[in-house]
């Protein structure tokens, strides 16, 4: 291809996630000085903008409009996937919160899906009709801000950052329907308290002080982990790899791998809150890993033994399985589980950024380092599938069924031992050094 087709390709796709990276860092600002329905109501405008200026695209210089347009749809995407998540945490029953959370990944596979297909020769992927194609997800944000008018406050907001007692439990009936608030309410209390006695965090804070770091280490490295498992690279690849295993129309196996990536999220919306956050996520890497190693060894002897091509086959569609089970759905929802009310909207900005960043340097770096390292490119993956495996072992702790409170005393506990492990060595070393004297 042409180097500057090249670079107007890798910037359309790039300047999205950088979209998604600036305001990524807004989200806590604007979810809190507008309150989360109004916040996700105000962003659809630059939904339908973005998809406005691309669906123009035709009728001034293409290329500039797309990537306008590009950069305005990543600075919507960069706000709703913080906002989105936030909102659900905070109107879903604890019982309910990862189901609920899983939900968000959902609508995403599923926009995926639909686009894959539309995105076929016969439907909207042809010379005539790519415009309406990139401009069909400003439907969807129309969708969206008639239906958020019916949609209540977040009873947490209302309660814990505006104090309007009244309106919390009339949004909390809306939510529940006529089941009594007052446990809720008493919970948000607890959490009102809390709120107050740490004030609202900013994001220098969630660095500097040592009684979040354990929380936001865990929090960022869930994101890497999503992006970095190596799920863009198996979605770039498999109409290639469909290709070389001899499928006729590698378009709709990929299309199949989307079917596939869908189901497995709506199974993972059942499977979180029986089997849990932390072993879904460790089953998922560990499968994912399983997978790059099996793809690995399919695509370098795939010239010596035909069949390889469809080990190969299995294996994407196996990394794509443990992929929604786990790493896909859970760092979307696991950050506002982490974090008490104070410090929340600033970790999930963080975590969105750095989610956003890591998708970036994918997008930016997949192709240079795929043309280097060729069939071998997924051991880099299982080697940060290990790596990711054995962080989250050690790290990341289980949320389900526990309030926000329960969690943050996790950490708590975690900090606190680690304090004690480094003071005994110490007290050990002391001793050690007077008996050699």
């Amino acid at each position: 291809p042409h180097p500057v087709l090249t670079m107007y390709w890798s910037l359309s796709v790039s300047v999205f996630a950088v979209g998604g990276m600036i305001s990524s860092f807004t989200v806590g600002w604007i979810g809190d000085r507008l309150g989360r329905v109004k916040a996700m109501l105000v962003v659809n405008v630059l939904s339908i903008a973005g998809n406005l200026l691309m669906g123009l695209a035709k009728f001034g210089p293409s290329p500039i409009l797309i990537i306008a347009g590009r950069a305005i749809t990543g600075l919507y995407c960069g706000l709703s996937s913080g906002l989105v998540p936030l909102y659900v945490s905070e109107v879903s029953p604890t019982a309910l919160r990862g189901a609920l959370g899983t939900l968000h990944q959902l609508a995403i596979v599923t926009g995926i899906l639909i686009s894959q297909v539309l995105g076929l020769d016969f439907l909207l992927g042809n010379d005539e009709m790519w415009p309406l194609l990139l401009a069909l997800s400003g439907a969807a944000a129309l969708l969206q801000f008639f239906l958020l008018l019916l949609c209540p406050e977040s009873p947490r907001y209302l309660y814990i950052k505006l104090g309007k007692v009244e309106e919390a439990k009339k949004s909390l009936k809306r939510l529940r329907g006529n089941c009594d608030p007052m446990k809720e309410i008493a919970e948000m209390e607890k959490e009102k308290q809390e709120a107050a006695s740490e004030k609202k965090v900013s994001i220098r804070q969630l660095f500097t002080s040592s009684k979040y770091r354990q929380a936001v280490i865990a929090a960022l490295m869930v994101q890497i982990s999503q992006q970095f498992s190596g799920i863009n690279a198996i979605f770039y690849y498999s109409t290639n790899i469909f290709e070389r295993a001899g499928v006729d129309q590698p378009v709709y196996a990929t299309i199949g791998v989307g079917v596939v990536n869908t189901v497995f999220t709506v199974i993972s919306v059942f499977l979180v809150e029986k089997a849990g956050r932390r072993s879904l996520f460790l089953s998922g890497l560990m499968g994912m890993l399983a997978s790059a190693v099996a793809m690995t060894v399919g695509l370098a002897l795939l010239s010596q033994f035909a069949w390889m091509s469809y080990v190969s086959m299995v294996a994407i569609f196996l990394f794509v399985i443990f992929f929604e089970v786990g790493p896909g759905p859970i760092p979307w929802f696991i950050v506002a589980e982490l974090f008490s009310q104070g410090p929340r909207p600033a970790a999930i900005a963080i975590a969105g950024f750095c989610n956003w960043t890591c998708n970036f340097i994918i997008g930016m770096c997949f192709q240079y380092i795929a043309d280097l390292c060729g069939p071998y490119v997924f051991v880099i993956f299982a080697a940060l599938l290990l790596a990711f495996f054995l962080f989250a072992y050690f790290k990341v702790p289980e949320t389900k069924g526990k309030s926000f409170e329960e969690i943050s005393a996790v950490f708590r506990r975690k900090k606190h031992s680690a304090i004690k492990g480094a003071k005994a060595m110490t007290e050990l070393e002391d001793l050690r050094g007077s008996e050699e004297a």
